[in-house]
């Protein structure tokens, strides 16, 4: 069953993930409308970029908050108000906490630069390099309590040239991120993507249907 699902867009930097879902709705090949776009940082380049697509913007300064419960209670009211059903991470960077993932159980989407479980955390892309992987890439996958550790829902990889560094990297597996996460978002809509508990307990995603060949 396809649908237009209701995102709400978490973002601390220059939202070019925020680009991709917003140019991927305006093409017709994502089945989406951003309600809202939630920064915790002001001036952020993914506000510039929610106006300029006519979409609201809010910023929440982490800041003002005691604790990151408190933070993520005001999140969770503003997604609330304007009839979020899905939240997406790009580029957030904030922890969150139960309270978030309490509200909106198994679908908070966290896009993350590494073929994960591999290289969690920031700088993964540099990880990766000091690592001397072969093969990065980039990872769509619902967010737990963890690091980094949730349920993976769709990967793509990526070449490590010998001449790579981290900047150079980054911007190729940046590329693919751009693809993968509107892909995902669009199986979402299309109601393909479930998570049920495997045979060891821990939850695992499934996704019904063909997948997309780069993926």
């Amino acid at each position: 069953m396809e649908r237009v699902i209701v995102l709400g867009v978490l973002a601390s930097g220059g939202g070019t993930n925020l680009q991709a879902i917003l140019d991927a709705i305006a093409t017709g090949s994502l089945d989406a409308r951003v309600a809202v776009v939630i920064s915790n940082v002001p001036g952020a380049g993914a506000l510039a970029r929610a106006k300029a697509a006519g979409v609201e913007t809010l910023v929440i300064d982490h800041k003002r908050f005691a604790d990151r419960g408190a933070f993520d209670t005001a999140v969770v009211e503003a997604l609330r108000s304007r009839g979020v059903g899905v939240i997406v991470l790009a580029g957030f960077m904030r922890v969150v906490t139960e309270v978030l993932l309490g509200a909106f159980p198994s679908r908070v989407v966290n896009i993350h630069p590494a073929l994960l479980p591999a290289f969690p955390g920031v700088h993964a892309q540099g990880q990766a390099l000091r690592h001397g992987v072969r093969v990065a890439g980039c990872t769509v996958h619902f967010v737990d309590g963890g690091t980094d550790t949730g349920p993976i829902i769709a990967q793509a990889a990526v070449p490590v040239l010998e001449d790579d560094d981290e900047a150079s990297l980054t911007a190729r597996i940046l590329v693919k991120e751009h693809e993968l996460l509107p892909q995902v978002l669009q199986w979402i809509a299309e109601d393909r993507v479930s998570v049920d508990a495997s045979e060891a307990g821990r939850p695992r995603v499934r996704v019904r249907g063909p997948r997309a060949e780069r993926c």
